[in-house]
């Protein structure tokens, strides 16, 4: 019997770090020799400049520097292995998105990218010109073909490759969202299928900015059955064996890990987007305020699994209208993770800077407790406090916002939206509910990481005398049907009226996200989990004349 033995580099690059990465995949590559006697390594879409590189790919010196780190490469790679990875490359006066072949000190074949992705987070046709041919490397008595992510999800390039090549190698770099792991193998399946021919979808894993890669790396067979599955959200080597006992090249049976599904993949996915974008943005830690409320609450306790409980600094700030129980619930979740916690009361600040202000309010009358100007005020001393925390520990603030708020405007500027990084950024507040509750039955003692009260309480941004969230939104359920309509759906008012929402409701809705545009504009980035996050997926103008009924 004959094997390949070809192993999926699941791994962690860091963009624009590109000799940093070069030496990651040459320690990767001896690894899987020594560990899993690998005859074929490959590495991940754009490996060696990280995903997603964005204007990077621009910088006059990127081409030197990525010739550069593959001269590294082959200069110290295990002889005899083949190493596919990717990379930018200008070819000519054209930059492409290639997939090169290294063995014994030599680059012998590349591949250039013909399916170029223009939608959602992708812009590749602002940097890529477009591939056209296939490529196929012989190795061992192996015929090996050569694909970039996009170029499966078309039926064409693959078709060519049928009854071309033994295995189909795919690099990817698919950011994640809910439910994509299950789109891959479904359209990957599909087009095994149809060239009849193993494929092997290796796939980066970690977080970059506001994206998160899932790994799942996985291989099928050439009737689409899934044959080999990596661990998501870890780094790894997974080998795969394509055999042939006489009748000719096959994919042999091989590991297939558990892989996350609904609340524990979206919570891996937060776990990871923050630690990663604390890791490779150098702080030591991070600070955030904690309300009593569920999504301060819930912040902490991924800060805490993400970073570990010594890396991470709660600070409850109350003032007149904070509630005993709020600041008994902080409290005593910020002492059963263990982390740092500190109460500052704000009153002073806020008396402080209404005496200042005294004056000039004065022809307007002072502020009053139900008065906004007021309620800004206590946010936005609440920012500056940890702002100063976080500069002098050299901590990040991790602000707390969760999108239906950021949706409607229900957040302050330059105060509960400080920070620099949103955990729940893409997250309704429906499902921060799910979430926390979630995690509470994580817990292996049974005590609760989030108090069930935290959870069962009406919530409020406690900023005026009995203030509840709902005396200016709908009910969240209610809400966050409405937003997930309107934003991720782009459907009309009218549409979502059509559905069996109170118009008055939607009206109100639709109203409050059109006008705070310019407040997501100025907001922390933050994990994208869903197909539609704000920001670079959805682009509105700040400024427009464009009516909610249109």
């Amino acid at each position: 019997m004959r094997q390949l033995i070809t192993v999926m580099a699941q791994c962690d690059p860091l963009v624009g770090d590109i000799e940093g990465n070069a030496v990651r995949a040459v320690e990767a590559v001896r690894e899987a020799s020594i560990e899993h006697h690998a005859d074929v390594v490959v590495f991940p879409e754009l490996f060696l400049v990280g995903y997603s590189p964005e204007d990077l790919l621009l910088r006059e010196a990127l081409e030197a520097r990525v010739s550069k780190a593959r001269a590294l490469m082959a200069s110290r790679m295990v002889p005899g292995v083949l190493v596919v990875i990717g990379y930018p490359g200008l070819r000519g006066s054209r930059l492409y998105n290639l997939a090169g072949a290294l063995r014994d000190g030599e680059w012998i074949a590349e591949y250039a990218k013909q399916a170029l992705p223009n939608y959602g987070v992708f812009d590749e046709r602002r940097y890529f010109a477009t591939g056209d041919a296939l490529c196929v490397v012989e190795h061992q008595g192996v015929r090996l073909g050569l694909s970039i992510c996009e170029d499966l999800w078309l039926a064409e390039p693959a078709a060519g490759y049928a009854g071309r090549v033994d295995l189909l190698l795919s690099l990817n770099c698919s950011p994640w969202h809910l439910g994509k792991l299950d789109e891959r193998i479904e359209v990957i399946s599909e087009r095994a299928r149809a060239i009849s021919t193993p494929i092997a979808y290796v796939h980066q894993v970690g977080g970059q900015d506001d994206l998160v890669f899932d790994g799942a790396s996985f291989a099928l067979d050439r009737d689409g059955r899934l044959q080999v599955q990596a661990p998501a959200w870890e780094e790894g080597l997974m080998p795969l064996r394509l055999v042939d006992e006489g009748s000719g090249w096959q994919l042999a049976p091989g590991e297939r890990a558990r892989i996350a599904q609904d609340e524990e993949s979206l919570y891996c996915a937060l776990v990871v987007g923050l630690r990663e974008y604390v890791r490779k943005s150098g702080f030591a830690g991070v600070v955030l305020g904690l309300s009593g409320g569920i999504d301060s609450a819930l912040s902490l306790a991924v800060a805490v699994d993400a970073l570990g409980a010594e890396r991470v600094r709660a600070v409850m700030m109350p003032y007149r209208y904070t509630a005993d129980m709020s600041r008994d619930d902080a409290a005593t979740q910020a002492r059963g993770l263990g982390v740092a916690f500190e109460e500052l009361p704000i009153g002073a600040a806020v008396e402080a800077l209404d005496a200042i202000l005294g004056e000039s309010f004065a022809p307007l009358g002072p502020p009053s407790a139900q008065d906004v100007t007021e309620q800004n005020l206590q946010a936005r001393v609440r920012g500056t406090l940890l702002m100063a925390l976080a500069n002098r520990r050299g901590l990040m603030v991790l602000t707390t916002g969760n999108k239906s708020e950021m949706a409607v405007g229900y957040a302050t500027l330059y105060g509960d939206m400080v920070g620099g990084y949103s955990v729940l950024k893409d997250l309704y507040k429906t499902q921060v509910y799910r979430l926390a509750r979630w995690r509470n039955a994580q817990d292996e003692n049974g005590a609760p990481v989030i108090q069930p009260r935290v959870i069962e309480r009406a919530p409020s941004a406690e900023l005026a005398e009995g203030q509840l969230d709902s005396d200016s939104l709908p009910d969240y359920p209610t809400l966050d049907a409405i937003l997930v309509r309107y934003i991720e759906q782009d459907q009309s008012l009218e549409a979502i009226v059509a559905e069996g929402f109170e118009r008055e409701a939607v009206e109100r809705v639709v109203a409050l996200v059109d006008r705070n545009e310019f407040k997501r504009r100025q907001s922390a980035p933050g994990v994208r989990v869903s197909k539609r996050a704000f920001g670079r997926e959805r682009r509105y103008p700040i400024v427009n004349g464009w009516k909610p009924g249109d």
